[in-house]
């Protein structure tokens, strides 16, 4: 997984250039298995339905207000942010045509297209994207609080102009203006109303290549191709339907009869891959999911006695195996993490900080000296660990961990849970031990990393917080340091010392860094490669017609 807009934007903005979006995206090859090219039809096939698994079921199908990654997957076929990002991680044009920052730093100003509807046919235009900005990214979305922080006002001169007037320096800024970090979303039907419980959230109208067109709970989602759509010509199917298919293995027989066409992140175990390795009828992709430069983790409630001691926290991660958990459930796909940044964002990442190797022995020893001796059972403590029923991986992976706890005196209670209740209890009712998950770092640690550890993003009932309830003022002091500086050295400086102090104080165990993969029959096609393809629009994505 690439990190070069991190890089390059950065690098731009720190020389006090001007950071100018292009006016149309290159079109590129989709990629095929692994990271090969899958070969192209002569010319994109009009028609057809793309049915695609999924699960779990959302809740809502709005991204602006949930990011879960089921509820952005669909949401990016609706609706739009201002920006999409290549395979190689950088920018390109969808509602925003360009774009520059100022010399200083202190203004980010966004062309908008001409000429966009609102499925319901109202126009398009910077009063959306301002009222989008200051009322739902920066008080609802997971990680708007964070990423918009900055962002004093937004003006709007004319109805194709936005500009985002900063209190400081922002480097970080562009690389979350898609459609997962600014869904855009109508004024005219959100202005005014309770924004939760809007009906627009499970019904959306957007702007995208497909409108909404019936959700059948428990069944699937159907989108329906938008006739109005601003690139002429497309979409190219005729619609999209989302099927959940709670059950892995069901989902994977689903794809291999033809019944679904695509599995999106990693909806197929690694068990089942090697069913699909026939390359003449499906195709393996690892770099849909490059732009979240994922981690598999374990938030740690350290408001819990036991778990406020930072030996505990070490101990448990010198308990695990990583490198065999990597192997039994991910298949080797993947790496184990050595840092709260992963390496697959290079221009950040740093192992210098403690490394937690499989050490049985030391992680007893520190259990010892936090004063949990073993008992006349051989147990030290019991805890509890919550995860999603939903994904098989996190299934193995808290069966692992209860494993290899458990040698060490730790007794660890599995409790899984569907999204809304696991929400709840670990970002509302801060009611859980342990929660495993995953996290998407993004291609810049300011905006992906950062929301976790720093104590002002401990936002009660707001998912994708910092549900771990840490606070470290010293940490916060680098951080916030961190996102403001434009000197590239200084910043990777601030970076390697934030990575440090989470290595010793582990707040959360880092597990395994993830590929996220996309299973398809070789019928789908898709014309441009994506950093962000998992939350691609699709409107260039087409079938070729059955054998």
């Amino acid at each position: 997984m690439s990190t070069e807009i991190s890089t390059a934007m950065v690098s731009s903005l720190n020389r006090r250039l001007l950071l100018q979006g292009s006016l149309a995206a290159a079109t590129l090859p989709m990629l095929g298995t692994g990271h090969a090219q899958q070969p192209q039809s002569a010319s994109p096939q009009r028609g057809g339905a793309l049915v695609i698994s999924l699960a779990p079921e959302p809740q809502i199908i709005t991204a602006a207000f949930l990011t879960t990654m089921q509820v952005t997957m669909i949401a990016g076929k609706i609706s739009e942010g201002l920006v999409w990002f290549d395979d190689k991680l950088q920018p390109q044009p969808e509602l925003a045509e360009s774009w520059a920052f100022a010399p200083d730093g202190l203004s980010l100003t966004l062309r908008l297209r001409r000429g966009v509807k609102w499925h319901d046919g109202h126009d398009f235009t910077s009063a959306d994207v301002a009222f989008s900005l200051l009322n739902v990214w920066q008080k609802i979305h997971p990680g708007g609080r964070l990423a918009y922080a900055s962002v004093q006002a937004v003006d709007t001169p004319d109805a194709h102009t936005a500009i985002l007037r900063l209190s400081r320096p922002t480097p970080y800024l562009l690389s979350f203006l898609n459609v997962y970090g600014a869904q855009v979303v109508p004024k005219h039907l959100y202005e005014g109303t309770d924004l939760l419980k809007n009906p627009a959230n499970t019904a959306p109208i957007g702007t995208g290549p497909f409108r909404f067109k019936e959700w059948v709970r428990g069944s699937h989602i159907a989108l329906e191709r938008n006739p109005n759509y601003w690139r002429p010509g497309l979409p190219y199917l005729d619609g999209v339907v989302f099927k959940f298919i709670p059950d892995a293995a069901a989902r994977s027989v689903a794809l291999a009869s033809g019944e679904v066409q695509v599995a999106l992140a990693s909806n197929i175990p690694v068990s089942n891959l090697k069913q699909f390795s026939d390359k003449k009828k499906f195709a393996i992709n690892t770099t849909d999911g490059s732009y979240l430069a994922s981690i598999q983790l374990a938030t740690v409630n350290v408001r819990k006695p036991a778990l406020a001691d930072k030996r505990v926290r070490q101990a448990l991660m010198y308990a695990l195996d990583r490198e065999a958990l990597l192997r039994v459930v991910f298949g080797g796909y993947g790496k184990v993490a050595s840092s709260s940044i992963p390496s697959t964002v290079p221009a950040f990442h740093s192992a210098k900080g403690r490394q937690y190797r499989h050490d049985p022995k030391q992680a007893e020893a520190l259990l010892d000296a936090a004063g949990l001796p073993r008992k006349a059972d051989g147990k030290r403590l019991k805890l509890t660990l919550d995860y999603g029923s939903g994904s098989l991986e996190a299934t193995r992976t808290a069966e692992f961990m209860k494993q290899y706890y458990g040698r060490v005196g730790v007794d660890l209670e599995l409790r899984a849970s569907d999204a809304g209740v696991y929400i709840r209890r670990v970002f509302g009712d801060a009611d859980y031990d342990l929660f495993l998950t995953s996290l998407h770092n993004l291609p810049d640690p300011s905006l992906g990393v950062q929301r976790w550890y720093w104590s002002k993003n401990i936002a009660k009932g707001v998912p994708w917080t910092n549900g771990a309830g840490y606070v470290n003022p010293e940490l916060d002091r680098v951080m916030e340091a961190a996102a403001v500086e434009l000197d590239p050295a200084k910043r990777r400086s601030l970076v390697d010392e934030w990575q440090a102090i989470v290595q010793e104080e582990v707040p959360i165990l880092d597990l395994i860094e993830l590929d996220w993969t996309t299973v398809s029959s070789s019928r789908y096609r898709k014309v441009r490669a994506q950093g962000d393809g998992l939350y691609a629009s699709l409107a260039d994505a087409y079938l070729l017609s059955a054998d």
